[in-house]
């Protein structure tokens, strides 16, 4: 954080979207915050990973998930930018699946929260991961609190990986090749998938997990 002769530290925020309309409401939000700035817009993950590896100075990231075909992920990038020992890295996105969730996470996310958020729920997450707090909207936190309470119906982020690829169109030796996995292993989680979801087809399974917000459309 910098800080000025009086006042708070101002909180240093860097958007990435490939939406210049998104970044420009980002930044008018933040930028009417009198304690935080935005100090740059990039348009790519791979571009952030990049500034990050170059040493960028910020205090906060607002990271979406998705970005143009064949470009890295925002969970991807996430994980690149802890790697690298980068800021804290909010996720700002429209996509609540478990499956985004649980990736953005595991990756090291920071913080998740959905683009419909208010002014003052998206300020607050950006003042908590600014000091190194868990920063999730109440939609996920309700999404993973009733994955606590109800674990046999919730599929592990391995079983979504894999499910996901399925939904994609991918055999099972396709899936085992993307994910490292022996075919052995990719049968064996399915089969998992289907008793928890109740099903007995891969088909089934995807539109299950889809209906119950476990995989994206």
């Amino acid at each position: 954080m910098t800080t000025g002769p009086e006042g708070p530290p101002t909180i240093r925020v860097v958007l990435t979207d490939d939406h210049p309309v998104v970044r420009a409401g980002l930044r008018a939000v933040v930028d009417a915050e009198g304690d935080m700035e935005v100090v740059d817009e990039l348009a790519t993950a791979e571009e952030l990973v990049r500034r990050v590896g170059a040493g960028l100075e910020a205090d906060v990231v607002l990271l979406d998930l998705r970005f143009g075909d064949g470009r890295m992920g925002g969970a991807q990038a996430a994980r690149e930018v802890v790697r690298l020992g980068g800021p804290p890295v909010l996720i700002l996105t429209t996509y609540d699946s478990d499956q985004e969730i649980l990736a953005a996470i595991e990756a090291g996310a920071t913080g998740y929260l959905l683009k419909d958020a208010p002014t003052d729920e998206l300020t607050a997450a950006i003042r908590a991961a600014a000091a190194g707090q868990v920063a999730l909207g109440p939609s996920v936190q309700r999404r993973l609190l009733g994955r606590m309470r109800a674990p046999g119906v919730s599929l592990s982020l391995r079983e979504l990986e894999v499910l996901g690829l399925v939904a994609q169109g991918l055999s099972n030796d396709e899936v085992a090749r993307e994910l490292f996995l022996s075919k052995a292993t990719v049968k064996s989680h399915l089969v998992h998938v289907y008793e928890k979801l109740g099903v007995d087809s891969r088909t089934a399974a995807v539109a299950e997990a889809r209906r119950q917000g476990l995989l994206r459309d």
